[in-house]
């Protein structure tokens, strides 16, 4: 049962599954393929994004298990604080589209708010761990999108 509380098992595993069992209960599942490079847009920023900040700043690939050692300020990092979470939002909304799911649709704006409180929570223990560094960081580098939020 752990296992399937991990965020990277519950986006893209359970969600894709749990949205093809329900749209299928209702009626034909349609597939919209098109849209399938929004799916691996979001799984490939995930996934390169955790491997970079691995290589660069240390620890495991979340936070709750072996937090990083260094801040990692450079590459994707320097334009956003939070690609591998986003990357998660991303592939969601591509659920959606692809499964054309409004079932995945209302999960994904959920789990986007879900998200949210993570990196707040996140904020908190990486402003314990790393302090003024990581705090001018915060100042410097958008925690969502780059100019925006």
């Amino acid at each position: 049962m752990r296992f399937l509380r991990k965020s990277p098992v519950q986006t893209f595993l359970l969600l894709p599954l749990a949205t093809m069992a329900f749209e299928f209960a209702l009626g034909p599942l349609y597939v919209r393929s098109i849209y399938l490079p929004v799916m691996i847009w979001g799984y490939l920023q995930y996934r390169l994004c955790g491997i970079y900040r691995i290589r660069l700043g240390g620890g495991g690939p979340g936070l709750s298990g072996a937090p990083p050692e260094r801040i990692v300020d450079s590459g994707i990092y320097g334009w956003m604080r939070n690609p591998m979470y986003l990357g998660h939002i991303i592939y969601m909304f591509g659920v959606a589209l692809v499964f054309d799911s409004w079932f995945a649709a209302v999960v994904a704006a959920a789990r986007t708010v879900w998200f949210h409180f993570r990196v707040l929570k996140d904020e908190r223990g990486l402003t314990e761990r790393f302090g003024d560094p990581y705090l001018r960081y915060t100042m410097r580098v958008k925690r969502w999108l780059p100019g925006l939020f």
